[in-house]
């Protein structure tokens, strides 16, 4: 026989073989059967130049003592289980930047035909190869546009940590306030309670009558709910805090004492000055200008399908009478009737919805940022006032001890005046706490520190 069929076989063979050479194999990932909390914080190791903020990248956490509010955040990004998913998600985003890159493979194709009968003198094939030009000419495109939207969710996921340390620090400044407030609280049950013992056993010899022990008991009965209802406040916060940094629930976790300096903002003046630069600063915001030049490269590629898809390729072929052709394979599209123009046509209106959604993200963002330094400033005063009033009520409840005491004053007088003194505190502590809660939203809107910024979009190459 001819040995054309055993060189195509042999050929045939050495494509299949260079084809299962570049296959990747398959590996099975089950699922875990068990959750991933950790009873405590012996087994958590954090790396600091993973933190995503500049002040968290020079901290140290030792889970051998108290957490500072920095340290609760740094483990928080570490350890949260929605980040771990951002992760592979943004893995995700790099396989399909790499796949953007790549090229179609050329398209082979082969028919042979068997003599049965008739007046040739050996079989017949055909042997093509033909390859889509397009991809090639938009490679840079996609590639580039592949680019801007890793760096998308590179930074989208920079904003989820920002989110989380947020989220850690508004949940350790709750705890401290819980504390604080449940102190003032005890402190004045154990008043009330103190007043009520003293009102039953005067009721008991005949020198009380019964309202003013009815409202002795009223006022314990009242701060005993309050400490009721702040101890399930605290418990739901302690759970959230736990979820966040990926913990069992009744792991317990020790706090350090807060001071001032954790929470320290630049000046109101600098933060309002840096204003303009915030689109360079924030994640969210350069995430969307990542997306607009994704979408960019989209309207691009579009006016590049508007041109005629063209293929190229090569053909070999014997008949029966064993004459043999080479040929020059040349596929062109005849755009008659589409033109590519609706997919320029959505691709361009799609630019404009991202470049208006980008705009209203910073209109949103530079707003947020002065709304809260106007509401930081309000609470500050109102805080402030409200020592004022502490000061001036606990110089009364002074006089009106001393006057009860002395049996000038009524027990109800007394009880209200007290009730009155301990709202008083508790409102001064809610405020303070909305203080540093607020203060927590301004630091996570402008990024902490105001010099550094997150990540830089690179430039277009194309």
């Amino acid at each position: 026989m001819p040995p054309y069929p055993w060189r195509l076989k042999g050929l045939a063979c050495l494509l299949a073989g260079a084809c299962l050479a570049g296959c990747a194999s398959y590996t099975p990932a089950p699922l875990a059967d068990a959750p991933d909390l950790a009873r405590d914080l012996s087994v958590i190791s954090v790396d600091p130049a993973a933190m995503p903020l500049p002040a968290l990248r020079s901290h140290a956490v030792d889970p051998a003592r108290p957490l500072d509010i920095d340290a609760v955040a740094m483990v928080a990004v570490a350890r949260n289980p929605d980040l771990k998913a951002a992760r592979a998600q943004r893995g995700v985003a790099t396989a399909e930047a790499f796949n953007a890159g790549l090229l179609p493979n050329p398209q082979l194709s082969l028919d042979y035909g068997f003599l049965t009968s008739g007046p040739g003198v050996m079989d017949a094939f055909t042997f093509g190869l033909i390859q889509d030009v397009m991809p090639f000419l938009t490679r840079s495109s996609r590639r580039h546009a592949a680019a801007a939207t890793l760096r998308g969710a590179e930074l989208d996921l920079l904003w989820q940590e920002w989110q989380v340390v947020a989220q850690a620090r508004l949940l350790v400044v709750r705890a401290h306030a819980f504390d604080r407030q449940r102190t003032v609280l005890l402190a004045n049950r154990a008043l009330f309670d103190d007043r009520y013992r003293q009102s039953s056993a005067a009721m008991a010899r005949g020198d009380q009558t019964l309202p003013t022990v009815v409202s002795d008991l009223a006022a314990l009965n009242g701060v005993d709910t309050q400490i009721h209802d702040l101890e399930r406040q605290a418990l739901r916060n302690h759970l959230d805090l736990n979820a966040l940094l990926g913990l069992a629930p009744s792991a317990t976790l020790a706090l350090a004492p807060l001071t001032m300096d954790d929470l320290a903002l630049p000046a109101a003046v600098a933060i309002r000055a840096d204003l303009p630069r915030l689109a360079g600063r924030r994640p969210d915001l350069l995430a969307l200008k990542a997306g607009y030049q994704a979408q960019e490269e989209a309207v691009w590629q579009a006016v590049l399908g508007q041109f005629p898809a063209l293929g190229i390729g090569s053909n070999r072929a014997r008949d029966t009478a064993n004459v043999k052709t080479q040929s020059l394979a040349l596929s062109i599209s005849l755009p008659l009737f589409d033109g590519n123009q609706g997919a320029i046509a959505v691709q361009r209106a799609t630019r404009e919805q991202v470049r208006l959604t980008y705009q209203a993200r910073l209109d949103a963002a530079v707003s947020a940022v002065d709304q809260g330094l106007l509401v930081l400033d309000q609470m500050t005063e109102q805080a402030r006032a409200t020592m004022d009033g502490i000061a001036t009520l606990e110089q009364a409840a002074a006089a009106a001890d001393a006057a009860f005491r002395a049996g000038s004053l009524d027990e109800r007088t007394f009880a209200d005046l007290q009730g009155a003194l301990l709202a008083r505190r508790l409102e001064a502590l809610k405020l303070d706490q909305a203080v540093q809660e607020q203060r927590v939203d301004l630091m996570t809107l402008i990024g902490g520190d105001l010099p550094d910024s997150p990540l830089t979009p690179k430039e277009d190459a194309r």
